[in-house]
């Protein structure tokens, strides 16, 4: 990333279809040909564009009968075409309210299965609803079934249990779509927080500095996309500035950076609510998340500090009340019961009611192994580390 013109990729510009049953190839072809051509801009500009994806509304919105045989045989068709067109797309939560699916399990895992390029989500909180514990049970049942019928437990990164998580959100699993055909866009930018940490002014404001340094580089993300808009009619919805990480790209090196101390010493709080009003204070139009994202087995450091054994999930509970997501592809043992499980979802659900904040439950149950073991995967996304207790 050093020799690239600019210091962040674009991980994903995603487009929000509100699909219709008897129309939905030509929508997504359309859709697709609209990525593509903003895919060709960004890249114009000299910035790398990762991912293209796309969002529908709530698959039961569309589908009455997404439970059954039929409605599976379109998750399939749905996954044909985004083989065909190299993208991935995100069906939407498909239980949104205090609703128990004792049905819900079979049919994800038979989802899972069946995809390679579909996710999908439960919604375990509402402003409306508060915490709906009926979807919590039917989400750690969900968790539990995917994790015995795919390898490694693995289709688990394609599925979250989500809470107060709004439409228009560009990163996967948690994006769902409302109201008219829109576009919003995700970024991996932690070497660009790494870049304005070190550059920190003695005696300086960390968050000042940070929100300056991150309006310079994305006000020119913002003006192109705005430019897309204006040509194609496609409403923007702004820049996800949660910082994905990368292989090369590790929120938990900026957070060191910061700190001066290892993930989990005393001082990664502070840490992490001074990147979050980083995030959330800039000038540029934000959407999604736009919170720190910790997720365990996809960003080297917190992998190599889970590993070492200097967090676990209390203390991911602990910096999502000041930060974002949640718990994300957080390792767990492979025996942990779906009411276990469900504990800890509920928790979630009642911290991101508590502070009406977008927070989201991925875990991953690995087969055959207990809490301590090491973790290995083969999706390139995810790296080594150990299974983290769950208790």
């Amino acid at each position: 990333m050093a020799s690239d013109p600019h210091p962040f990729r674009i991980r994903t510009i995603t487009a929000g279809v509100p699909l219709a049953l008897n129309d939905w190839e030509q929508q997504l072809q359309e859709a697709y040909s609209f990525l593509d051509a903003a895919r060709a801009e960004f890249t114009a500009q000299g910035y790398e564009v990762q991912t293209l994806r796309i969002a529908t509304q709530p698959m039961p919105d569309y589908r009455s009968d997404w439970l059954s045989a039929s409605g599976l045989r379109m998750v399939s068709e749905l996954d044909d075409f985004c083989e065909q067109h190299g993208i991935v797309l995100a069906v939407g939560p498909v239980i949104s309210s205090d609703h128990y699916e004792p049905k819900l399990a079979d049919w994800a895992a038979e989802f899972i299965r069946s995809t390679n390029h579909l996710s999908f989500t439960v919604g375990i909180a509402s402003t409306n609803g508060g915490v709906h514990w009926g979807a919590v049970r039917s989400a750690a049942e969900v968790i539990a079934a995917i994790a015995t019928t795919s390898d490694d437990g693995e289709g688990n990164f394609n599925f979250a249990a989500t809470a107060h998580c709004p439409p228009g959100t560009p990163f996967f699993p948690a994006a769902w779509h409302a109201g008219n055909p829109s576009f919003a866009i995700g970024l991996e930018t932690p070497p660009l927080l790494l870049a304005a940490v070190n550059s920190l002014p003695d005696g300086g404001s960390p968050i000042q500095h940070i929100t300056a340094v991150m309006d310079a580089a994305l006000a020119p993300i913002q003006s192109q996309a705005e430019a897309i808009a204006n040509s194609t009619g496609r409403f923007y919805l702004g820049i996800d500035t949660s910082p994905a990480p990368g292989p090369d790209a590790s929120i938990g090196e900026v957070i060191e950076a910061l700190t001066g101390a290892p993930f989990g010493a005393a001082s990664t709080l502070t840490a992490c609510a001074n990147i979050t009003d980083a995030l959330k204070g800039l000038e540029v139009k934000i959407c999604g998340y736009s919170g720190l994202m910790l997720p365990v087995l996809e960003d080297k450091v917190l992998a190599k500090r889970a590993a070492e054994k200097r967090y676990g999930i209390s203390e991911l509970l602990l910096y999502s009340s000041v930060c974002g997501t949640g718990l994300d592809v957080v390792p767990i043992p492979g025996d942990s019961t779906a009411e276990s499980m469900a504990s800890v979802i509920g928790d979630v659900a009642a911290l991101s009611t508590k502070y009406r904040k977008p927070l989201s439950a991925r875990l991953f149950p690995v087969p055959g192994k207990t809490a301590g073991d090491a973790v290995t995967f083969n999706n390139p996304f995810l790296t080594d580390s150990v299974v983290m207790d769950l208790d």
